[in-house]
């Protein structure tokens, strides 16, 4: 009997496509690059099963187009690109990879909190210039962490794994969502506040919601305007929370001392003078760039249109009402 044929948009880790392998025939894109969107619907043509990335838009068009498909399985825990009403209508199956980069995204937005609040990158910039002079008093002044108070925005997996990681810094920790998350207070004493009260009293903000209509723009020059100016801005979710033009003009009229970001609203693009301003650190979409984390959702990838090809549910099933 012939292997059900899984199309990868983008090469993933071998741990995943050497699983994929032993029960499919797969066909992983040549090109070390997103797909246009022709090479996309062309290539997903007549595939049992999909393994895709957030950079690929499925939707109704990719449902005609791999007309038959058995599932699509996003290399990504995060689903905006994925059209799930439109899917279970069809009846399409579609799955992400929860848990496995839960730890690696909170400590990319610890380690992007860090350089911006002590201005590690712009001084080793000027270190490696050759024009530091020596030590200095006033030299890199930056944001003070131990005891700080720390806002999370969006206490799900990532959030809260955040929020935990505080503890060794003896932070007061604040927290907001559409729900309570009482395991978190427990934890950390973390208390639960509304947006507004949370963005005036916290001194490191870090976001951590998925992005969705409520969601998107979250963050405008008139949410700076509420933030400490001594404040710092970590995103590591999805770049459209935040108008980032907007956040270039508040770094530059000084309404928050700087930001970490790992997203961007128009990736790979960065918004107009974000790449020169100083207070700010910008890393290429890495939170989940460790071995563990990338091996496990390739893992969790490959094992998701596994069973779809199969006729299984899903592990991580994102419509688990299309096996009803």
């Amino acid at each position: 009997m012939a292997k059900p044929k899984v199309y990868v948009t983008r090469r993933i880790p071998d741990a995943g496509l050497d699983l994929l392998r032993k029960e499919c025939e797969v066909e992983v894109s040549p090109h070390d690059r997103p797909l246009t969107r022709r090479e996309f619907l062309d290539a997903i043509q007549g595939r049992d099963g999909v393994v895709c990335l957030l950079t690929d838009k499925v939707d109704a068009e990719a449902f005609e187009a791999a007309a038959g498909v058995k599932g699509f399985a996003n290399f990504a825990v995060g689903f905006d690109n994925l059209d799930v009403p439109e899917a279970t209508r069809r009846r399409i199956p579609l799955s992400n990879t929860p848990d496995v980069l839960t730890d690696a995204t909170a400590d990319m937005a610890w380690a992007l909190l860090f350089a911006a609040a002590r201005r590690v990158v712009e001084s080793d910039g000027v270190n490696r210039s050759g024009s530091w002079k020596g030590w200095g008093p006033l030299q890199f002044i930056g944001g003070d962490v131990t005891g700080a108070t720390l806002g999370i925005v969006g206490a799900g997996r990532i959030g809260a794994a955040m929020a935990a990681k505080s503890v060794g810094f003896r932070m007061k920790v604040l927290y907001t969502d559409a729900r309570r998350n009482e395991a978190l207070e427990k934890a950390v004493g973390a208390r639960f506040v509304p947006f507004e009260e949370l963005l005036a009293q916290s001194d490191f903000v870090s976001v951590h919601v998925p992005l969705m209509p409520e969601t998107r723009h979250l963050f405008t020059y008139d949410t700076f305007r509420k933030m400490k100016k001594t404040a710092y801005l970590v995103n590591t979710a999805r770049g459209p929370v935040l108008a980032e033009d907007d956040l270039v003009r508040a770094l530059k009229d000084g309404l928050i001392a700087g930001a970490g970001l790992d997203v961007y609203e128009r990736e790979p693009a960065l918004a107009e003078g974000l790449a020169s301003l100083p207070n700010v650190v910008i890393t290429p979409h890495t939170a989940s760039a460790t071995v563990s984390s990338r091996n496990g959702m390739a893992l969790k990838a490959a094992a998701n249109v596994i069973a779809m090809v199969k006729g299984q549910k899903a592990p991580d099933c994102l419509n688990p009402e299309v096996y009803t």
